[in-house]
């Protein structure tokens, strides 16, 4: 019988756990809390009778310049699918499938054009949509409610839009709803996030695009598609699934600018509508956004005016960047921010600034609008003669004035609102360039529409310089320096730290590390400790062959090569789909041999697998209900992942109940077993009679049931790819185990002496961190594997979602690493189940793994968070 003092021990170390996990949690939290508070948010509005500190040269709000808006938004628009390929140094397959645009902009050059348009990262969709709407700079917190979009509180076009009666009609991506609840007279939104499906959003869009383009219960329509994107996610940018999107979409750009053609005669309803093709974001080759790269962060807008301005707009359009198309027309593309959206579209259908916009009113866009040609809207102070462009000119600066104005009150309001704010001298930085631009207003005003009180030497003196052009051309450079000014210190000084919340939870974090300190001693020799190759080496020298160290070598190697590689969806070209390592043979056999082989060895893989864990079952549970219910679960989840995978098959031919069967209800029987088995281990632990086992026994039997309860779960959501990674894993664990085993004999340890190998638990935590590049997961958001959430079902939940994000991203490198632990160690000392003193020996053997294998992760988490501090400060 167990002694008293022995059952006290035993109880103190969950406690202990606990205490730890408690400490890592708060100070987590505090130090998050701290570090992601960004700029604060102004919950005030503009309003048509703002006039409060406005200059007397720009006395109200731009007047209208367009009737009717439609932007169609190609989600994940990379810059080089609307470009022309002449613009790039190599012609890729996915490049000129939008023809439509790029013809427009070669034939039309004076009312349509193709714009580089640059986000600002994150470049979440949520992100993006939020900054083109309120015309601010994305907040990296927001990256969190990138599944869930909140209602947005800050001034945005979408409420003014609504407030200054434009009726607006949105269809497609259903994130709109979510940010804009109640700003739309129509709406037909669609399902967002699941990513498998490349074609519900952008059918019901087409749906509803043409027809809603020939009525006039709209002044703004706004199409979203998706199907870029998920092919993008799914595929890649250099895949079938991908060319046939951007091919499809050129025939809907087609039907749509044909429309508004036909229905732009003089009188019509689209004779003044101006047509904007956006992105919000780009993509990387492999599909992915959310960083800061330059393919994530260049898309392309694209606009065009059934209207045609005057020749002189291509004064303002200029020829920066121009190249010849494959039909040998030239093709000019500009440069804007996508920070400038939202004030543009603002001042095109003369509705108020968002109160929170930063951004300058985009001169060439503005300028395609053939509304912001029309010398009658100029207004009876015109008293001048002036041509086309000084007309145009003197408006554009009209409309810099009152931006420049709504920028500078936002600084005030955000300045006299915000716990830190701007530094000082930055402010009077900037307020001294707006005082000048400001000043130099009335001049300008002089210049260009003297007084009739004005005297003849004042008139002599402006007519002599020619000073209308030059006036005008030097007011909007002053108008458009405080503006780019400004925008750059927002860029530069936009986040906010709580230092204090920052600080104790960097003390608390500090702290629970400390609880650690009878570990501590061989960290030192843990970060020291010779790699497997020096192991290799060491025994080489000695004359000896390990098996073991030769296969952990090899394995090793392989890993290096498919991390270098790119595993997974890292994989570019038409073999992106087939997600797993085995993937790099397609290379060298062709892709029939590839495709069969992909079908075939994941299979194979997953029967060895089920083979190992099963026995490790018959091996490591010695309670019988238990063993069998485990056993039972675990055969019932392999078969059921067998059958998802067949369904996807093309190898096999399944009615389409037996396919949508196997899609949609294998994965979630395989769930609900993972469960249900949780469940029974946790019953077992806390009713079941486990004082007649030893320690070794009871650790045993607990760690397998965890291990075999989440194993299906995290190999269905990792693909195909899935077995062969859990064999490299069992491998290398055998490895790990036998070198560890040879080690004690050689140094003939005492049985009484429980040290555990730094040199073991290092390969074994190095290990969970190549598995988790070597699935396909990055150290990003961009990085997520967004599919995985979506393994069984089709409609996107939070809570579900989420969860099976963070069981796919976390699985091989978290959950069955740290839970393999206590097998691995137990594994390491069965020959002292034989031992009186096994009790202790395994709960020492324990503490001491887990001192070493978690301080790693708690020290990688705070120096990525101490890297982020350092590099803002």
């Amino acid at each position: 019988m167990a002694a008293p003092g022995s059952h006290a021990r035993r109880r103190a170390w969950p406690l202990l756990f606990l205490a730890v996990l408690m400490f890592h949690s708060l100070a987590i939290y505090l130090f998050t809390r701290g570090f992601l508070l960004t700029r604060t948010e102004l919950d005030v509005h503009s309003h048509r009778d703002d006039r409060t500190g406005i200059s007397p040269g720009c006395s109200s709000w731009p007047p209208p310049a367009v009737d009717r808006l439609v932007i169609v938004v190609l989600d994940a628009l990379r810059f080089d699918f609307v470009a022309p390929s002449t613009f790039f140094q190599e012609r890729q397959p996915w490049m000129d499938k939008l023809q439509v645009l790029q013809k427009l902009a070669a034939d039309e050059k004076t009312s349509a054009r193709i714009f580089k348009a640059l986000a600002d990262p994150p470049t979440t969709s949520l992100q993006r949509l939020k900054a083109l709407t309120t015309g601010g700079l994305p907040t990296f917190i927001d990256v969190g409610n990138s599944f869930g979009a909140p209602a947005i509180v800050e001034d945005n076009i979408m409420h003014q839009f609504a407030k200054n009666g434009k009726r607006v009609v949105m269809m497609g991506d259903d994130t709109w709803i979510q940010l804009y609840p109640e700003h739309f007279n129509k709406s037909y939104p669609y399902p967002s996030f699941n990513v498998k499906d490349l074609d519900t959003v952008d059918n019901g869009v087409i749906e509803h695009l043409l027809p809603s383009l020939h009525k006039n219960d709209w002044d703004v329509l706004i199409a979203h598609f998706l199907g870029v994107d998920h092919a993008g996610h799914i595929f890649g940018v250099d895949s079938t699934p991908m060319i046939q999107k951007l091919e499809q979409y050129n025939r809907i750009l087609e039907d749509v600018i044909d429309t508004l053609k036909s229905l732009s005669t003089l009188g019509g309803p689209h004779e003044n509508t101006l047509l904007l093709v956006m992105g919000d974001h780009g993509q990387t080759l492999n599909g992915d956004h959310g960083g800061g790269t330059a393919e994530e962060v260049e898309t392309s807008l694209f606009a065009w005016s059934p209207k045609t301005p005057p020749n002189a707009v291509l004064s303002v359009l200029g020829k920066n960047l121009c190249n010849a198309d494959l039909h040998g027309k030239e093709v000019c593309v500009s440069t804007m921010q996508q920070l400038d959206f939202a004030v543009t579209i603002a001042a095109l259908l003369g509705i108020p600034f968002p109160f929170g916009s930063i951004g300058r009113v985009n001169p060439e866009l503005y300028a395609l609008s053939a509304g912001t040609w029309d010398n009658q809207q100029i207004g009876a102070n015109d008293c001048t003669q002036q041509n086309d462009l000084e007309a145009w000119m003197r408006r554009y600066a009209e409309a810099l004035c009152i931006n420049c104005w709504q920028v500078k009150r936002y600084i005030d309001r955000y300045s006299a609102t915000s716990v830190i704010g701007f530094r000082a001298e930055d402010l009077n930085h900037v307020a001294d360039l707006y005082s000048k631009a400001q000043a130099n207003w009335s001049s300008v005003l002089r210049s260009t529409c003297p007084l009739e009180t004005s005297s003849q030497d004042e008139l002599k003196e402006c007519a002599n310089k020619e000073c209308t052009s030059s006036a005008l051309r030097l007011q909007i450079d002053a108008y458009s320096d405080f503006l780019e000014s400004f925008a750059k210190l927002a860029r530069s000084a936009w986040t906010e730290f709580d230092l204090w919340l920052m600080g104790i939870g960097l003390s608390v974090m500090i702290l629970s590390v400390s609880t650690q300190a009878l570990a501590e001693g061989r960290v030192a020799n843990f970060l020291l400790a010779t790699s497997c190759i020096a192991s290799v080496w060491h025994s080489a020298t000695k004359g000896k062959f390990i098996i073991e160290e030769f296969v952990f070598l090899l394995l090793n190697i392989f890993i290096r090569f498919g991390i270098e590689f790119g595993m997974s969806k890292q994989i570019s070209g038409s073999i992106i789909s087939n997600d797993h390592p085995v993937s790099i043979i397609c290379g060298l056999f062709g892709s029939s041999f590839c495709s069969d082989l992909m079908e075939i060895f994941p299979i194979i893989s997953l029967t060895l697998v089920a083979y190992i864990i099963l026995k490790c079952i018959s091996y490591a549970i010695s309670h019988r209900f238990l063993k069998y219910s485990v056993m039972s679960g675990s055969i019932l989840s392999y078969i059921f992942i067998a059958i998802h995978w067949a369904s996807e098959s093309t190898l096999l031919s399944h009615t389409k109940a037996i396919r949508e069967t196997g899609i949609s209800l294998a994965p979630r029987l395989v769930y609900t077993i993972g469960g249900l088995s949780l469940a029974i281990s946790a019953f077992y632990r806390l009713f079941g009679s486990t004082d007649h086992l030893k320690m070794n026994e009871r650790i045993t039997s607990l760690s397998a049931v965890m291990l075999c309860s989440w194993s299906p779960t995290i190999l269905i959501l990792l693909g195909r790819q899935g077995p062969f990674v859990a064999l490299i894993c069992m491998t290398i664990a055998w490895c790990i185990i036998k070198l560890q085993q040879k080690n004690q004999r050689e140094l003939k340890l005492d049985k009484g002496i429980h040290a555990a190998d730094s040199v073991s638990v290092t390969q074994w935590s190095f290990l969970a961190v190549c598995l988790f590049y070597l699935t396909g997961h990055w150290c990003t958001f961009d990085g997520l594997r967004y599919g995985a959430a979506f393994i069984g079902f089709d409609h996107f939940h939070i809570i579900r979602q989420g969860l099976l994000l963070s069981i796919d991203t976390f699985g091989v490198s978290h959950i069955l690493p740290v839970l393999s632990l206590p097998f691995i160690a137990i594994c390491w000392y069965n020959s002292a189940s034989k031992n009186s003193k096994v009790n202790d020996a395994t709960v020492t053997r324990l503490i001491q793994v887990w001192g070493l294998f978690a301080p790693k992760y708690v020290f990688d988490a705070i120096g990525l968070l101490l890297t982020d501090l350092l590099s803002v400060v």
